[in-house]
C-alpha cells in the first residue's frame, strides 16, 4: 500500500448490484402482493413486507459498511439472504394453502420468467404485469422464483465476500500495513 493510498476501500454502491436491485423488485411485489390478496388485518402482511424490506435493506446496510468492516459485510449480507428464505416461505405456504401450483422449470411460465429474469436493469415495471396479475398462479410463481434468483445470488455473493476477505484481509490489516508503510522511509 503507497503512502498516497487511502485505507477506506470504494463502498456502498448498492444501488448496482443485482442482488439489491432484485431485493428492490420483490419489496415493492411484496407490497402490492399483500395489499391485493391478504386480508387487510392479517398479521402475515407485516411478517411479509418486514422480511421484504429486510432482504432490501440489509443488501444496502453490508455495502456500505463494506468500507469498514468485511466481517459486517458478509454478516449482513447473509442476514438478507436469511430475511428473503423467510419470505419466500410465505409465498410458499400460501401457494400450498391456497393450492396453487409450483411451476416447474419446464413450464411455459418459468420459461418466461427466465427470459424477464436476464433482463438487464430490470426494475419493477419489467414484472409489473406479472405481479399484478389477476391469476395467483401468475402472481406467486413470479415471486417465489424472483426470491429464489436473489437468494442464490446472494449466496454467490457471500461466497465471494469470504474469498476476498482471505484474500485481502480485513480493515485493521489494512490500517497497519499503512501504518507501517507511512513509517517506512
Amino acid at each position: 500500500m503507497s503512502k498516497s493510498e487511502n485505507i477506506l476501500p470504494p463502498h456502498g454502491g448498492y444501488r448496482s448490484l443485482l442482488t439489491f436491485q432484485k431485493a428492490e423488485i420483490i419489496y415493492d411485489g411484496t407490497v402490492f402482493f399483500c395489499r391485493q390478496h391478504l386480508p387487510r388485518f392479517d398479521r402475515t402482511i407485516d411478517q411479509m413486507v418486514q422480511a421484504a424490506r429486510s432482504g432490501k435493506q440489509n443488501i444496502a446496510e453490508a455495502s456500505m459498511a463494506s468500507g469498514t468492516s468485511k466481517e459486517m459485510e458478509i454478516k449482513l449480507t447473509n442476514v438478507a439472504r436469511a430475511s428473503l428464505e423467510e419470505l419466500v416461505l410465505d409465498y410458499e405456504d400460501f401457494m400450498r394453502t391456497h393450492n396453487i401450483p409450483t411451476w416447474e422449470r419446464t413450464h411455459p411460465y418459468s420459461k418466461r420468467f427466465d427470459q424477464l429474469n436476464r433482463t438487464s436493469n430490470a426494475n419493477y415495471q419489467t414484472f409489473k404485469k406479472a405481479i399484478e396479475n389477476q391469476e395467483l398462479q401468475i402472481v406467486t410463481n413470479v415471486l417465489r422464483s424472483l426470491i429464489n434468483v436473489t437468494t442464490y445470488l446472494l449466496k454467490k455473493q457471500i461466497a465471494t465476500l469470504e474469498k476476498q476477505f482471505i484474500k485481502d484481509g480485513g480493515f485493521k490489516e489494512k490500517m497497519y500495513k499503512a501504518r507501517i508503510n507511512y513509517k517506512k522511509p
